[in-house]
């Protein structure tokens, strides 16, 4: 059916289903996302929200804070100084790898539909496509940030009283940052890449308490890899929503609400 509907040309398939549903959601989520954060991004303000109750909510797009720890101040706005490496995570990922070659390059629009003509097909072996091999380092770099991440949402739960002391609470902005560090875990811990760096290259997992320990570990994983797709989603929108939350709430539009 595939090399049927390839000889037909761009769409044309066997299928009575509304097979072109999926690639146009993705394509429309996945721009719209990427115009907010550049749009985010690039404002360089309204980013950190310190409200009426002592809070300290940074957006998820401008962590770590590379302005306030060594006084980065470029020509540019400082988020795409760390924007670029969960960027590159998400890029390189095999989820969207898929999500995107079928949306955006036809690559093919879906299974057993016909793609546009190529005249070679040459998989990633070539530039640009030969870069996607760097998502393995992708994964260690955003697992950094990632700890800033969990370090904003855990410093989100103290709020600085007049005294200058701080004490804890939780705002509703310190729930949303901490649903956004969660979200993101279960992303970035369901990585293929770590699935295979603790359990891929063991031969037994029973022969050493070494090999039983990265066992437990890869199971942990493979939980949440093959709910991979689900957690990619769930932490895109939850990243641009926090985002949005801290800017809004810094903007005047509402206050955070202190819940204790």
């Amino acid at each position: 059916m595939t090399a049927l509907g390839a000889t037909r040309g761009l769409g044309a398939t066997s299928r009575r289903d509304r097979w072109w549903v999926a690639p146009l959601v993705v394509a429309v989520g996945l721009t719209v996302f990427g115009v907010y954060a550049i749009v985010a991004g690039a404002e360089g303000s309204h980013y950190l929200y310190t409200g009426r109750h002592g809070a300290h909510y940074l957006s998820p797009f401008y962590s770590p804070d590379l302005k306030s720890m060594f006084g980065v101040n470029p020509p540019f706005s400082f988020a795409f100084l760390v924007l670029w490496a969960p960027l590159g995570l998400r890029v390189t990922c095999y989820y969207y790898r898929k999500a995107y070659y079928r949306s955006f390059f036809l690559a093919p629009p879906a299974c057993a539909v016909g793609g546009p003509k190529r005249r070679r097909y040459r998989g990633e072996s070539a530039f640009p496509f030969i870069l996607q091999n760097l998502h393995r380092y992708f994964l260690y770099l955003a697992t950094i940030v990632l700890g800033f991440l969990a370090y904003d949402a855990g410093r989100s739960f103290f709020f600085r009283h007049a005294d200058g002391s701080l004490h804890f609470g939780i705002g509703l902005g310190s729930l949303v940052l901490t649903a956004n560090v969660v979200l993101l875990s279960l992303f970035t811990f369901g990585c293929n890449s770590l699935r295979h760096l603790i359990g891929g290259k063991l031969d037994c997992f029973t022969c050493s308490l070494s090999a039983r320990t990265r066992h437990k570990l890869w199971q942990r994983v493979s939980w949440m890899n093959a709910a991979h797709m689900r957690w990619a989603w769930f932490s895109l929108v939850s990243v641009g929503l926090a985002d949005l939350y801290i800017r809004l709430a810094s903007l005047g539009v509402f206050h955070d609400p202190r819940l204790f």
